[in-house]
């Protein structure tokens, strides 16, 4: 069982950032601990520019690391692990809530998101959560469910609850804030 003052705990938002309104804001001045990993640019994402934002968080980490993603966030987090084995080796878990079924949206000349890829169906080589609701407008349940079983992840059924986002008005998200103290607390020494 881990303690969360052992562990850095890095937020990882999605296309846009996470303005006032959403849950890992809340969390952010909740838990003054909890970092966002900035990016130069939220509105037009390019994978290489955000996941050597990633890159150089974790390597400056002497901490054990927990990645709290939502949406393209969780994107992020599925291909820099594979593109970075030797960094991933630092991340004790990943709470993963609301992924995006990039399968579905790559390619989409409308979206100015660039670089992320396809899904890809591996087993991550640290502990997860997927948090998925049933009427996710970027990803239905049975492919989260999908990610889920690829990655080796614990898949949590997170009800109606769109897309979990700004929209959602989850406020400090409760429910959400169970869910990842559960997953800390399962967390074994590394």
């Amino acid at each position: 069982m881990r303690d969360i003052e052992e562990l850095a705990i890095f937020m990882l938002p999605g296309f846009g950032g996470s303005g006032d309104e959403h849950w890992q804001t809340a969390w952010e001045k909740a838990f003054p601990g909890f970092r966002r990993v900035e990016q130069v640019d939220w509105d037009h994402p390019v994978y290489a520019e955000w996941a050597a934002r990633l890159s150089e968080a974790v390597t400056q980490s002497a901490r054990p690391i927990v990645l709290v993603a939502h949406s393209l966030g969780t994107s992020l987090v599925m291909r820099w692990t594979f593109d970075q084995p030797a960094l991933a080796r630092k991340v004790a878990g990943a709470f993963l809530v609301a992924p995006t079924d990039r399968d579905r949206f790559e390619g989409a000349s409308d979206l100015p998101i660039h670089g992320f890829g396809r899904m890809i169906l591996e087993r991550f080589p640290f502990a997860s959560v997927v948090m998925a609701s049933r009427d996710d407008d970027r990803v239905s349940f049975e492919r989260a469910q999908v990610f889920a079983r690829a990655w080796g992840s614990t898949l949590v059924d997170a009800g109606n609850q769109g897309h979990m986002g700004t929209a959602a008005r989850l406020g400090v998200w409760p429910l959400g804030l169970f869910w990842f103290g559960q997953f800390v607390a399962s967390l074994q020494q590394r």
